[in-house]
């Protein structure tokens, strides 16, 4: 997401170094450190990709990604407040380059104690929890699924978004509860670096005419989003450090997939309810996670709003080898209300199974040191039959210098399941990072 001008000013004010004099602040200001202020580091990078085949909805359909992007990062203490801030500047020419240098602001966040067992997170940030590897049950924080897709670095799957978090420490069990004050939705697919499928077209659209423009929440107390985990450790399972979580969310879809009166997409409420373990399984760990989706808009008999689900996962992770780490997770998607939607959709072609599962398989190699990491995860699904492979390959040359190399590949049978849709989004991408 980009920033404006304010938002970029005070991610600046964080970063710059401050080089105080003694007759300003004192002596004892700073304690006995002998910095001057923060440093100032973070990476630079150049990046390209293109698509592996041409895609007939798009006009200019070349490059999946083009860009230099410039990383800014610095932390620092006033009394017992951190203050940190994390900026990118870049360009990117798969957006046609027209609008020039950009800001992406991802963290300006302060952190303070408000008492003994009580700390605060203020500001622009990064937030995630659940057990899902690549899978979101209870993680309703913002995604970004264009950067995903594209072939940045996986750090931007996570968006951030302006919120406060309090965590509350007890004895037995620690609770995290998070305000946005103003909903923060995914950055989804909207037809621009990719095309998408359409049920009302019937057909695989993009920009401009498939441009998804959706109706935005007003900015009210009672659109803004409230999430809250539950969470601690306990001997369960035949282990001593059983992960447990509890979640709740109030808030919206994070993806416009519900179409108004007047056929233009918009984010329909959401309540979600959920829990999850994660423990240790013979050798490996296992996790488990489930989900209650309840769609406040949602009578189950309106096929132009999504349906109340509930969604299962459970997964497990083992070292096959020395270097050789292997995850698998079975993900499960259950609609409910399903045969109101079929009696009320027209008997559409495209309507979504009421039970759709997904597999997912992560294998990981590390060699040379640790310094080169291959990696495949994949994305399989035997009721859409469709699926999706991510191949990388990283090599760390020096403690500055890496190279990453990878691929987004798409298939499926049909062209309007989730994965199959993106057939001709598939592409290989390169990445050169310098850190600093």
């Amino acid at each position: 997401m980009r920033t404006g001008l304010t938002t970029s000013l005070l991610a600046l004010a964080l970063l710059a170094p401050h080089a105080y004099a003694e007759d300003d602040w004192g002596d004892d200001a700073w304690g006995d450190e002998e910095e001057s202020g923060p440093a100032l580091h973070g990476f630079i990078e150049g990046a390209v990709g293109g698509r592996t085949s041409s895609d007939p909805a798009l006009i200019d359909d070349d490059q999946t990604l083009a860009e230099l992007r410039a990383r800014l990062e610095s932390e620092t203490y006033l009394g017992d407040t951190r203050l940190s801030g994390k900026l990118d500047l870049y360009t990117d020419a798969a957006d046609g380059g027209d609008n020039g240098l950009q800001l992406n602001l991802r963290e300006a966040v302060a952190e303070f104690t408000l008492a003994d067992n009580i700390d605060m997170r203020v500001g622009h940030q990064v937030l995630t929890w659940g057990t899902g590897d690549l899978l979101f049950l209870n993680d309703l924080f913002a995604k970004g699924w264009v950067s995903f897709f594209s072939g940045r670095d996986d750090e931007y799957l996570k968006a951030p978004s302006t919120s406060v978090k309090w965590s509350v420490y007890g004895e037995d069990a620690n609770l995290d509860f998070v305000w946005t004050p103003v909903f923060t939705h995914d950055e989804f697919i909207e037809g621009e670096r990719f095309s998408y499928f359409s049920p009302l077209a019937a057909a695989q659209v993009s920009a401009p005419a498939g441009k998804v423009v959706p109706e935005e929440p007003s900015e009210s107390f009672s659109n803004g989003e409230f999430a809250a985990r539950l969470h601690g450790t306990t001997s369960l399972l035949g282990s001593n450090s059983t992960e447990w979580a509890l979640y709740g969310y109030r808030g919206f879809w994070k993806q416009p997939n519900a179409i108004n009166s007047s056929m233009q997409p918009y984010f329909s409420r959401l309540n979600v309810l959920g829990a999850s373990l994660r423990t240790n399984v013979a050798t490996g760990i296992g996790h488990t996670e489930f989900s209650w989706y309840n769609g406040a808009d949602d009578a189950g008999n309106d096929p132009l709003v999504p349906n109340n689900q509930l969604r299962f996962l459970i997964g497990y992770e083992q070292e096959l080898i020395p270097k050789l780490t292997l995850g698998l997770q079975y993900y499960l998607e259950h609609i409910q209300d399903y045969d109101a939607l079929a009696a009320n959709d027209g008997n559409s072609p495209y309507r979504p199974d009421e039970n759709r599962s997904l597999w997912t398989m992560r294998l990981t190699y590390r060699a040379m040191q640790d310094n080169l990491t291959l990696s495949w995860f994949s994305f399989y699904s035997p009721t859409d039959q469709d699926y999706y492979h991510r191949p990388s390959a990283k090599y760390r040359f020096n403690d500055q210098l890496s190279l990453t190399v990878g691929g987004n590949i798409f298939g499926g049978d049909q062209a309007h399941t989730f994965f199959g849709q993106f057939e001709d989004a598939s592409n290989v991408y390169a990445r050169i990072r310098f850190s600093y």
